[in-house]
C-alpha cells in the first residue's frame, strides 16, 4: 500500500493553528487606534458621537484577534465602512486591519469572499470626506485591499502548491519501492522456475548416468557423483538468495507487467515432458480433455512454470515415480492435474523450500488458485484452476 500517512503530514501546513499572532496584533492595532483618536481634535463633537467614535475606532481592530478569519474580516469591514460612510472618519491602525483581515482572509482560502469585502472600498473612495486624512486612507484602502485579498490567496496557492509537489514525491517514492519489491519477487520466481529447474536436471542425470552406465570407470563415476554434489550446492545456495529475495519483497503476488511477455507456453509442454523422461528414466504421460486452444501468454506461462514445478519436485521427492499430468480445457478455465504415484508428501516440509509457494504466486498472478496434497491412492497430487480469458487469441 501507498504510505498515506506520509502523505498526509505534507498537507499538515494548512491546518496549523495561527497562535496567539492575531490576538497580539489586534491589541496592538487597538492601542494604537486608541491613541490616533485621542489625539484627534473633537471639542466639536459632543460627548455621545465622540464616544460612539472611540467604539467604531475600537471596532476596526479588535475583531482582528477573533480565532475565525472569515468572522474577523465581516466585522472589521463591517466597522470601517461605518467609520467613512457616515462619519467620514478611520484611523491608521483601522485601515491596517481592513488589510492584515482581507489578507488573512485569502490565505486560509476564502478567496471570493475576501475579493468581495474589498469591493466597497472603491465607492468610499470616491465620496466626499471632509477629512484630507480619511480621505487618503479610504484612497489607500479601494487600490491595497483588494492587493492584500489576492498576496494572502497567492500565498496560499504557493504553499499548497509545495504540500502537493512534497505528497507527491513521497507517492512516487513509495510506488518506486513498491515496484522495486514486486521487480524482486518476479526475480526470485523466474530463479526459482527457470535456473533450479536446470541445476535439479543436471543433477537428476548425473545421479542416473553414475548409476545406470555399465562398466563406468571409477574416476568416471566420481566425477558424475561430484557434478551431482556440485548441482546440490548450487541448489542450496540459490534457496538462501531466493528466501533473501523473497523476505525483502514481502508476500506481494500482484501480476507484474514483465510476465505477460510471450514466454515458454503449452506449446513446449511436449518437450518439458521428454526432458523430464530423459532425466528421470521414468514414464510421464500427458492427458489432454477438452478442446485445446491458445490462451492468454500469461496463463500459459503460469500453467508451463506450475508444470515444471510440480515435475522438478516429483524428480526430487520421489525418484523413480511415474507421472502423469493432465490438461482439461473448459469453457472458461484450464484445469491442471500432476500426479505421482510416489510416496506422498513428507510428515514435515523441507525446510528452505519455494517450490509450492512459488505455484501458488504463479496461480494467483492469473486470477486462479492452487491446492497440493496427497493423492487418493498414494502419491502427491498438485491441481490448479487457471481461469481462461474471452479474448484468447484464436
Amino acid at each position: 500500500m501507498i504510505d498515506v500517512g506520509r502523505a498526509d503530514e505534507t498537507r499538515q501546513g494548512r491546518h496549523r493553528p495561527e497562535g496567539q499572532l492575531p490576538v497580539l496584533v489586534g491589541a496592538v492595532l487597538a492601542v494604537l487606534a486608541t491613541v490616533e483618536w485621542a489625539v484627534r481634535p473633537f471639542t466639536e463633537h459632543t460627548f455621545q458621537l465622540n464616544l460612539l467614535l472611540f467604539l467604531l475606532a475600537l471596532a476596526t481592530t479588535l475583531p482582528l484577534a477573533l480565532p475565525r478569519p472569515d468572522v474577523a474580516a465581516v466585522a472589521v469591514t463591517l466597522a470601517v465602512v461605518l467609520s467613512l460612510l457616515p462619519f467620514h472618519t478611520l484611523t491608521g491602525a483601522g485601515a491596517c486591519a481592513e488589510l492584515l483581515a482581507l489578507y488573512r482572509l485569502g490565505r486560509g482560502g476564502a478567496q471570493l469572499p475576501a475579493a468581495g469585502l474589498a469591493l466597497p472600498f472603491l465607492p468610499l473612495a470616491l465620496s466626499d470626506p471632509s477629512d484630507t486624512a480619511t480621505r487618503v486612507l479610504a484612497v489607500l484602502l479601494a487600490g491595497l485591499a483588494p492587493a492584500a485579498a489576492w498576496a494572502g490567496a497567492a500565498l496560499r496557492a504557493r504553499d499548497e502548491a509545495r504540500e502537493s509537489s512534497a505528497a507527491r514525491q513521497v507517492v512516487v517514492g513509495t510506488l518506486l519501492e513498491h515496484t522495486a519489491r514486486g521487480e524482486r519477487a518476479r526475480i526470485a520466481r523466474e530463479l526459482h522456475d527457470v535456473v533450479a529447474h536446470h541445476i535439479s536436471m543436471i543433477s537428476v542425470q548425473a545421479e542416473t548416468a553414475r548409476l545406470t552406465t555399465p562398466g563406468l570407470p571409477a574416476a568416471g563415476a566420481q566425477r558424475l557423483s561430484a557434478i551431482g554434489d556440485t548441482a546440490r550446492a548450487a541448489l542450496t545456495e540459490m534457496r538462501r538468495l531466493l528466501g533473501v529475495l523473497r523476505e525483502d519483497a514481502g508476500t506481494d503476488t500482484a501480476p507484474a507487467p514483465a510476465e505477460r511477455r510471450p514466454q515458454p507456453g503449452l506449446g513446449e509442454l511436449n518437450e518439458l515432458l521428454d526432458d523430464a523422461r530423459d532425466a528421470a528414466g521414468t514414464g510421464t504421460r500427458l492427458i489432454l480433455r477438452g478442446l485445446p486452444d491458445r490462451l492468454d501468454p500469461g496463463v500459459e506461462l503460469a500453467a508451463y512454470r506450475i508444470v515444471q514445478e510440480a515435475l522438478t519436485n516429483a524428480r526430487r521427492h520421489a525418484p523413480g515415480a511415474a507421472v502423469d499430468v493432465e490438461l482439461h480445457y473448459t469453457d472458461d478455465a484450464l484445469l491442471l492435474r500432476i500426479r505421482d504415484n510416489g510416496p506422498g508428501p513428507a510428515p514435515e516440509p523441507a525446510p528452505g523450500g519455494h517450490g509450492l509457494l512459488g505455484m501458488r504466486e504463479r496461480a494467483a498472478a492469473v486470477g486462479g488458485e492452487l491446492h497440493t496434497g496427497p493423492a487418493p491412492g498414494g502419491g502427491f497430487l498438485v491441481e490448479s484452476v487457471l481461469p481462461t480469458r474471452s479474448e484468447a487469441v484464436r
